[in-house]
């Protein structure tokens, strides 16, 4: 085996954000910038003894440039020493089916080749991330070292040797290395099996139950004809636009209103499916629509959570839940009733990981349409659809009636998101900065005359580990429980996105059933006139409501 010692320098702009560093792909496609970030992140992960009998996973979304860069990664990994290798054939592996892989093998952990829900072909979005042995993203102290390797490095190593196949299961070396391509799909359909009653759900779709599950021409395509169409008998077509494709069809991989609009439009029409789903570039995220409702998000998570324990996995109950501050607090109203924790913590799933690992919570989600529990370490987003299979199966209820109950229950907590994309950074940054300066004074300013009850920069002591995180988002919460929250997001790759939360209790059932931004509507305007978005940013309306 030939080890190559290639001589490189640092690269500008390789702070990981969220979940990971993503750019576009012809920066990352261009000269040692994949490798930096690679050696990188090994640099910062090799323990004293090195990487000997120690076992790597990666894999991807199948995105423009996953098969290239997993060869890169492959003779890299090689040359730092990794004994055993697996990689999902087709270069193709979800997010959650990833964590389960590593989860499985006890890996040491392992690279996701994605941008999730960004947009992929020649000009658009990759991106990396390391998952550590637990199967979750790396913590931040992890991702602060790789940082600190990126403004460091001055080499990095790959072997000499020509590319392997992909395409099917078998076995290969490359060097002293052992790579297995393994089955994507597999190990994933057999953990499902594990926590979902496959003969229940089988008997539902055989006695005429309708499913409409787009997965946006991503990664779950493989994962859903396997699960739903084959597992459990749903018709040929339940499954759309099935097949991964590098651009994702030239579409937006996102499944929210705007770009799953086709999905909505099926879903509110006569004649609709029982229920409508997708999911996102990387498998994670998800999108419940009944007849006739979209269901949020936040609504998802606190309506899983009151009815978890109708799958066999959680049929004794759930020990705590755990939701990203910015998500509303729906699942809260849950979890008292249910007796059990819930945890408020930062937007990004590495913070529900040290929880997960300790056993305090069992449901977690975030209001960007993620949701997931303690049986991987990533948000799942056909762990999601198969819940909510298992809920309206056991209940023989419609996703409206459920919700409607749910309401009547713990009351409606109304809630929406308005992003504000591809922002002059520095103009978004100045925006948040002069708001973080009015804070301590908008209680006696009394906005919209409204009383403040609250106003800060949400910080973060993990309850595991007591490690602190800062600067997580400014929220103001007023002397009824409304809020509103602004975050500048860390997915994106142009620009800055501006995420501006808001939301309302309503526990009267009379006002249950009104349109979500007319039930918000002094809020949105109040959410505007303190931060001065319009003024500010000169957009008239966000580019996207949720």
């Amino acid at each position: 085996m030939t080890i190559q010692r290639i001589t490189t320098r640092p690269i500008a702009g390789m702070k990981p954000g969220t979940s990971g560093l993503r750019k576009k792909v012809v920066e990352f496609a261009q000269g040692h910038y994949l490798a930096n970030f690679v050696q990188s992140v090994f640099n910062a992960v090799r323990p004293p003894s090195g990487f000997g009998g120690l076992t790597l996973v990666i894999g991807g979304d199948g995105r423009y440039y996953n098969l290239e860069a997993i060869q890169i990664v492959i003779r890299m990994a090689a040359a730092n020493g990794f004994s055993r290798l697996l990689v999902g054939a087709g270069g193709i592996l979800s997010t959650p089916a990833a964590s389960c892989v590593i989860r499985k093998n006890q890996a040491f952990g392992g690279l996701i080749l994605s941008a999730s829900h960004n947009q992929g072909g020649p000009d658009g979005d990759f991106g990396i991330k390391f998952n550590a042995a637990n199967g979750g993203p790396a913590p931040e102290k992890i991702t602060d070292e790789i940082y600190a390797q990126t403004l460091s490095i001055s080499e990095y190593v790959a072997v000499d040797t020509p590319d392997i196949g992909l395409g099917r299961v078998a076995s290969h070396r490359v060097g002293d290395m052992v790579v297995e391509v393994i089955d994507p799909v597999a190990d994933y359909v057999e953990l499902m099996r594990e926590i979902f009653d496959f003969d229940a759900l089988r008997s539902m779709f055989a006695n005429g139950f309708r499913l409409a599950f787009d997965a946006m021409h991503a990664v779950t395509g493989p994962y859903a004809h396997a699960i739903f169409e084959r597992e459990l008998g749903a018709p040929a077509g339940t499954v759309r636009n099935g097949t991964p494709l590098t651009d994702f069809g030239g579409h937006h991989p996102d499944p929210n209103l705007v770009h799953a609009k086709e999905l909505l439009d099926l879903m509110m029409g006569p004649g609709a499916p029982d229920i409508g789903a997708a999911s996102d570039g990387d498998g994670d995220r998800n999108l419940i629509i009944g007849r006739g409702i979209f269901v949020a998000p936040s609504d998802s998570l606190a309506m899983l959570a009151a009815n978890a324990h109708l799958a066999p996995a959680y049929s004794k109950g759930i020990v705590g839940v755990a939701r990203s501050m910015p998500t509303s607090g729906a699942v809260d109203r849950v979890a008292a009733k249910l007796g059990v924790p819930c945890y408020e913590t930062p937007t990004g799933w590495k913070f529900f990981g040290n929880l997960l690992d300790a056993g305090r919570i069992t449901l977690c989600g975030e209001e960007s349409a993620g949701t997931g529990s303690n049986h991987v370490r990533e948000k799942d987003g056909v762990w999601a659809v198969l819940l909510w299979l298992s809920v309206l199966g056991a209940r023989r209820q419609s996703a409206l009636e459920i919700a409607r109950d749910h309401w009547a229950t713990f009351g409606r907590n109304y809630y929406t998101r308005h992003d504000y994309e591809e922002l002059d950074t520095p103009t978004a940054q100045a925006l948040m900065k002069a708001l973080a300066v009015r804070l301590d004074g908008l209680a006696a300013e009394r906005p919209g005359g409204r009383v403040v009850a609250l106003a800060d920069d949400f910080a973060y002591t993990d309850p595991i580990d007591n490690s602190v995180s800062k600067g997580q988002g400014l929220r103001i919460v007023f002397d009824d429980g409304s809020r509103i929250v602004y975050r500048l997001s860390g997915t994106g790759t142009s620009g800055s996105t501006l995420r501006v939360y808001i939301e309302r209790y309503e526990p009267d059932p009379a006002r249950h059933g009104l349109d979500t931004q007319q039930a918000l509507g002094d809020l949105i305007a109040l959410a505007d006139e303190i931060a001065q978005i319009r003024s500010r940013t000169a957009r008239e309306r966000p580019d996207v409501v949720t």
